[in-house]
């Protein structure tokens, strides 16, 4: 069967225009009829920038997906009764059965995190990982050695997707293509995803193992105005 992945930084919501449009960012996306979506820059009740709005819940409630999210940052000033989080979320058309959350350290100015989760196809198991990479080469390598160790653990087939802030053919890629594929290597098709007005470089990646086929690759670019990343959408054979 085929499944379409979608990954996607949406820069909690707020568009090139500067206004804050979760209808937007959903509008971008929903006609492609993605099954699986990572979503990078997430706030849940974070802050006055987006409201202090569940922009999670938000989302999975206007997609109509099931939901799960990876706290990157949290703090624990409370707004109200709400804990203020940002980081990571995977939104599925079928049943997440698990999920868990592994924060990687990136220094005081951004928490970085790999959210982890199962999903149930048909009956048959997908791992799924959303992350969101440092902009710091150092930290970046560090995380992808971590993010490496834990695929090789992994005996379901695996996707993981999300802003690799890395450049094709650097130290970071090779380092994970060397387990994974790349959806780009397979399908050959113009990729960039940043910045979204006029796209000259690809951050956003979408990598499996090799028990997947993939079918197409393109990036998405009904609404460019929506974040200053465009969706990066990979269709997937699975066996």
């Amino acid at each position: 069967m085929q499944i379409k992945v979608v990954t996607f930084n949406i820069h909690h919501g707020k568009g090139t225009d500067g206004k804050i449009n979760l209808n937007r960012i959903a509008e971008a996306i929903e006609e492609s009829e993605p099954d699986l979506i990572a979503l990078n820059e997430v706030d849940r009740y974070f802050s006055k920038r987006s409201h202090y709005l569940d922009q999670v819940s938000w989302l999975a409630g206007r997609l109509k997906m099931n939901a799960a999210f990876g706290a990157a940052i949290t703090i624990k000033k409370k707004k109200g009764n709400m804990i203020r989080q940002y980081g990571n979320v995977l939104l599925s058309r079928y049943p997440i059965v698990s999920e868990k959350n592994h924060p990687m350290k990136s220094g005081m100015i951004e928490g970085r995190s790999l959210l982890e989760a199962d999903v149930l196809i048909n009956d048959k198991p997908l791992k799924m990982y959303v992350t969101h990479l440092s902009l710091n080469p150092r930290r970046r390598n560090k995380q992808i050695e971590f993010i490496a160790s834990k695929i090789k653990e992994d005996r379901s087939p695996v996707v993981i997707a999300g802003d690799w802030n890395m450049k094709r053919g650097g130290k970071a890629w090779s380092t994970i293509a060397g387990i994974v594929q790349d959806c780009y290597m397979a399908a050959k098709t113009p990729s960039n995803t940043f910045p979204s007005l006029r796209p000259v470089l690809q951050l956003d990646y979408i990598f499996t193992t090799r028990n997947i086929e993939i079918t197409s690759v393109e990036v998405i670019n009904k609404i460019p105005a929506a974040s200053d990343h465009l969706p990066l959408m990979a269709t997937l054979s699975l066996n």
